[in-house]
Protein backbone atom coordinates (compact mmCIF):
# COMPACT_ATOMS: atom_id res chain seq x y z
CA UNK A 1 0.00 0.00 0.00
CA UNK A 2 1.36 3.56 -1.28
CA UNK A 3 1.52 5.97 1.76
CA UNK A 4 0.75 9.97 0.67
CA UNK A 5 2.31 12.13 3.08
CA UNK A 6 1.64 15.87 4.34
CA UNK A 7 4.04 16.80 6.54
CA UNK A 8 3.49 20.45 5.62
CA UNK A 9 -0.36 19.78 7.02
CA UNK A 10 1.26 19.59 10.43
CA UNK A 11 0.86 22.92 11.57
CA UNK A 12 -2.24 23.65 10.66
CA UNK A 13 -4.07 20.75 11.53
CA UNK A 14 -2.13 20.93 15.08
CA UNK A 15 -3.17 24.03 15.42
CA UNK A 16 -6.78 23.91 14.48
CA UNK A 17 -9.80 24.49 17.08
CA UNK A 18 -12.78 21.58 17.09
CA UNK A 19 -15.57 22.31 14.86
CA UNK A 20 -13.77 25.26 13.23
CA UNK A 21 -13.67 27.61 16.19
CA UNK A 22 -11.62 30.46 16.47
CA UNK A 23 -9.65 31.29 19.54
CA UNK A 24 -12.75 33.39 20.50
CA UNK A 25 -15.08 30.08 19.83
CA UNK A 26 -16.56 31.07 17.00
CA UNK A 27 -16.34 29.41 13.32
CA UNK A 28 -13.71 30.59 11.24
CA UNK A 29 -15.93 30.50 7.74
CA UNK A 30 -18.87 32.15 9.83
CA UNK A 31 -16.51 34.89 10.91
CA UNK A 32 -15.23 35.44 7.50
CA UNK A 33 -18.82 35.86 5.78
CA UNK A 34 -20.12 38.21 8.62
CA UNK A 35 -16.68 40.61 7.78
CA UNK A 36 -17.63 43.25 5.46
CA UNK A 37 -13.75 43.33 4.30
CA UNK A 38 -13.34 40.56 1.72
CA UNK A 39 -10.32 41.45 0.42
CA UNK A 40 -8.43 40.67 4.12
CA UNK A 41 -10.64 37.81 4.20
CA UNK A 42 -9.39 36.68 0.52
CA UNK A 43 -13.44 36.21 -0.14
CA UNK A 44 -13.65 36.56 -4.09
CA UNK A 45 -17.36 36.43 -4.73
CA UNK A 46 -20.11 36.12 -2.75
CA UNK A 47 -23.53 34.58 -3.57
CA UNK A 48 -27.35 34.06 -2.37
CA UNK A 49 -26.03 31.28 -0.67
CA UNK A 50 -22.32 30.65 -0.69
CA UNK A 51 -19.68 32.41 -1.09
CA UNK A 52 -16.29 31.44 -2.80
CA UNK A 53 -12.73 32.17 -0.75
CA UNK A 54 -9.39 31.77 -1.26
CA UNK A 55 -7.63 28.56 0.88
CA UNK A 56 -5.57 30.27 3.18
CA UNK A 57 -2.85 27.01 3.02
CA UNK A 58 -3.31 25.86 -0.77
CA UNK A 59 -2.19 22.92 -2.10
CA UNK A 60 -1.73 24.63 -5.47
CA UNK A 61 -2.07 28.43 -6.88
CA UNK A 62 -5.89 29.02 -6.91
CA UNK A 63 -7.07 26.79 -4.24
CA UNK A 64 -10.66 27.73 -3.85
CA UNK A 65 -13.95 26.63 -1.81
CA UNK A 66 -16.94 27.09 -2.10
CA UNK A 67 -19.10 27.86 1.55
CA UNK A 68 -22.18 28.21 2.58
CA UNK A 69 -23.14 31.33 4.62
CA UNK A 70 -25.12 28.93 6.86
CA UNK A 71 -22.86 26.89 10.08
CA UNK A 72 -23.80 23.26 8.27
CA UNK A 73 -21.77 20.34 9.38
CA UNK A 74 -23.03 17.88 6.86
CA UNK A 75 -24.82 18.00 3.16
CA UNK A 76 -27.55 15.89 4.59
CA UNK A 77 -28.50 19.17 6.40
CA UNK A 78 -28.00 21.94 4.16
CA UNK A 79 -31.26 23.35 2.35
CA UNK A 80 -31.57 22.17 -1.06
CA UNK A 81 -30.86 25.66 -2.64
CA UNK A 82 -27.93 26.03 -0.59
CA UNK A 83 -26.51 22.56 -2.43
CA UNK A 84 -27.79 23.64 -6.33
CA UNK A 85 -25.83 27.44 -5.31
CA UNK A 86 -22.89 25.62 -4.26
CA UNK A 87 -22.97 23.05 -7.48
CA UNK A 88 -23.63 26.35 -9.77
CA UNK A 89 -20.77 27.91 -7.84
CA UNK A 90 -18.28 25.10 -8.33
CA UNK A 91 -18.80 24.85 -11.99
CA UNK A 92 -18.45 28.56 -12.12
CA UNK A 93 -14.97 28.19 -10.35
CA UNK A 94 -13.67 25.36 -12.02
CA UNK A 95 -14.51 27.33 -15.72
CA UNK A 96 -12.51 30.20 -14.32
CA UNK A 97 -9.51 28.48 -12.82
CA UNK A 98 -9.00 26.47 -15.96
CA UNK A 99 -8.92 30.04 -17.69
CA UNK A 100 -6.69 31.50 -15.36
CA UNK A 101 -4.21 28.91 -15.22
CA UNK A 102 -4.96 26.16 -17.62
CA UNK A 103 -4.46 23.16 -15.47
CA UNK A 104 -3.91 19.48 -16.65
CA UNK A 105 -7.26 18.87 -14.23
CA UNK A 106 -8.97 19.83 -11.05
CA UNK A 107 -9.62 18.25 -7.69
CA UNK A 108 -13.05 18.92 -6.56
CA UNK A 109 -14.40 17.49 -3.44
CA UNK A 110 -14.96 17.97 0.02
CA UNK A 111 -14.28 15.96 3.78
CA UNK A 112 -17.10 15.73 5.36
CA UNK A 113 -16.10 15.50 9.26
CA UNK A 114 -12.90 15.86 11.48
CA UNK A 115 -12.29 11.59 10.87
CA UNK A 116 -12.33 12.49 6.60
CA UNK A 117 -9.68 15.33 6.63
CA UNK A 118 -12.49 18.27 7.56
CA UNK A 119 -9.73 21.14 8.67
CA UNK A 120 -12.93 23.08 9.95
CA UNK A 121 -15.24 20.06 10.16
CA UNK A 122 -18.44 21.69 11.48
CA UNK A 123 -18.99 24.07 8.99
CA UNK A 124 -19.04 21.98 5.04
CA UNK A 125 -17.11 23.52 2.37
CA UNK A 126 -16.81 22.77 -1.26
CA UNK A 127 -12.92 22.62 -2.43
CA UNK A 128 -12.21 23.30 -6.22
CA UNK A 129 -8.45 23.40 -6.68
CA UNK A 130 -6.31 23.32 -9.84
CA UNK A 131 -3.59 20.45 -10.76
CA UNK A 132 -0.73 19.91 -13.06
CA UNK A 133 0.97 17.24 -13.88
CA UNK A 134 4.06 17.24 -11.33
CA UNK A 135 2.71 19.66 -8.69
CA UNK A 136 3.94 17.05 -6.30
CA UNK A 137 7.00 17.20 -6.92
CA UNK A 138 9.85 16.51 -4.40
CA UNK A 139 9.75 19.97 -2.73
CA UNK A 140 6.63 18.99 -0.81
CA UNK A 141 7.83 15.57 0.25
CA UNK A 142 11.23 16.03 0.98
CA UNK A 143 11.53 19.47 2.03
CA UNK A 144 8.18 20.52 3.64
CA UNK A 145 7.58 23.22 1.07
CA UNK A 146 4.73 24.17 -1.49
CA UNK A 147 5.89 26.04 -4.39
CA UNK A 148 3.46 28.43 -5.35
CA UNK A 149 4.33 30.75 -8.36
CA UNK A 150 2.02 33.96 -7.06
CA UNK A 151 1.37 35.43 -3.59
CA UNK A 152 -2.53 34.81 -2.34
CA UNK A 153 -2.90 38.74 -3.07
CA UNK A 154 -1.95 38.19 -6.76
CA UNK A 155 -4.66 35.15 -7.00
CA UNK A 156 -7.04 37.32 -5.23
CA UNK A 157 -7.17 39.97 -7.86
CA UNK A 158 -6.72 37.58 -10.62
CA UNK A 159 -9.84 35.14 -9.51
CA UNK A 160 -11.47 38.03 -8.36
CA UNK A 161 -11.42 40.12 -11.65
CA UNK A 162 -12.22 36.74 -13.72
CA UNK A 163 -15.29 36.33 -11.78
CA UNK A 164 -16.06 39.75 -12.07
CA UNK A 165 -15.67 39.56 -15.52
CA UNK A 166 -18.13 36.12 -16.36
Amino acid sequence: MDRLWTPWRYRYVSSAHPEGADLKGGCIFCDKAASSDDRDNYIVLRAERNFLILNLYPYTTGHLMVVPYEHIATLAGAPQETLEEMMRLTARAEKTLRQLYGPDGLNIGMNVGESAGAGIAGHIHMHVLPRWIGDGSFMTTVAETRVLPETLDTTYERVKAALSAA
